[in-house]
């Protein structure tokens, strides 16, 4: 379990295809020291760390045909930026909301405004069943990071970014079109998956 703060950036310094086509990540880090197994939120990807080089500051996570499934790790390349965060232990404080590292799907960057210091971005092309996940002031997680949602539209929403997030995550660099991870909030999912179970027993009765 995480919170969405993220603490830094991590750089892929390789990434590694076996022959089974399964891909093993190098990501280089800035973390005091780590644990095998432990859990590492990777652009808001639960990962767990197999291999680490304290020397060389990295470690590795092997990637499952689903996670590739789901996420935009395929669009990774060697040198690229990611978001890190360590998993939440009961002494943390909640910063952000509950992100459990499981991503739903990706989304595309439709828009990217400057509004004075701050900067407008919109995330969209979500489906019918997605969109009603997504509510004004709600939590919603881009890449591992905990935001806030500002506006709601048709089928994408709007953020308004601080400066100080873009200077800790890598949305810095996102451009119109870039596809990011979404997790959307898990109180949200567990209402709607309650109320579908309840819509389902109705009919059926």
């Amino acid at each position: 379990m995480f919170t969405g703060i993220v603490d830094h950036f991590g750089t892929i310094k390789a990434i590694k295809t076996s022959q089974d086509k399964t891909l093993t990540l190098v990501i280089q880090h800035n973390f005091k020291e780590l644990t095998l197994g432990e859990s590492i939120a990777v652009n808001g990807i639960c990962l767990t760390v197999n291999d680490i080089d304290n020397q060389a500051k990295t470690f590795d996570c092997d990637i499952s045909p689903e996670t590739l499934l789901k996420t935009n790790i395929q669009q990774l390349a060697t040198a690229d930026q990611v978001n890190l965060e360590r998993s939440l232990s009961l002494q943390d404080r909640l910063g952000g909301h509950i992100v459990l590292g499981h991503v739903d799907s990706t989304a595309k960057i439709l828009k990217i405004a400057p509004a004075n210091e701050f900067t407008l971005m919109e995330i969209g092309n979500f489906n019918t069943h997605e969109m009603p996940l997504l509510v004004p002031k709600g939590s919603v997680s881009i890449n591992g990071i905990s935001l806030t949602i500002n506006k709601v539209l048709s089928t994408s929403f709007e953020i308004m970014l601080i400066p100080h997030t873009l200077k800790r995550t890598n949305l810095q660099h996102l451009k119109t079109n870039d596809v990011v991870n979404i997790e959307f909030d898990y109180f949200a999912r567990l209402v709607q998956n309650q109320i579908r179970a309840y819509l389902a027993m109705e009919k059926s009765s």
